[in-house]
């Protein structure tokens, strides 16, 4: 059991300190432009996927969907997000970036996968395996999570 407390307490840090140096490796973004942690995650997912709805982008980012409306309230009025009612379904608000929000988000991701990929190829095959089996055990260990909170 001190093996598991010790690995829990491991990927706290790994996972920490990971995603602090690849926000410090490639600066700016929506990080720097003073937003939350979950306002940059919602940003950066319409940035992905735009025409998303409220709803879809509560499900995949794991939110109460009243906490993501007030999240996409919040940017609306920040001149961040576009939200606009579907056309077939008026219920359903679709949402996009604005213009430079749009571009805050490309120039982050292109940065971000730029900053990965040059240091993905200094690792040998083994460890891109073992890098790939991890994800692998990532995508389970969220899976569990977001069940055990359902």
């Amino acid at each position: 059991m001190e093996t598991r407390r010790d690995l829990v307490g491991d990927l706290f840090g790994v996972v920490g300190r990971f995603r602090r140096q690849l926000r410090r490796s490639t600066g700016g973004g929506f990080d720097a432009a003073g937003l939350t942690q979950s306002q940059g995650e919602l940003l950066r997912l319409v940035g992905r996927r735009p025409g998303i709805s409220v709803r879809e982008s509560a499900g995949e980012l794991n939110l109460a969907p009243n906490t993501a409306s007030t999240l996409v309230s919040r940017l609306v009025a920040d001149g961040l997000l576009i939200r606009t009612p579907d056309n077939t379904d008026r219920r359903v608000a679709q949402l996009r970036l604005t213009p430079p929000a749009q571009a805050i988000a490309d120039e982050s991701r292109a940065a971000r996968r730029a900053a990965l990929e040059a240091v993905l190829t200094q690792l040998d095959d083994a460890q891109i395996n073992d890098l790939a089996r991890g994800l692998a055990v990532m995508t389970e260990l969220t899976r569990l999570l977001h069940e055990r909170e359902a």
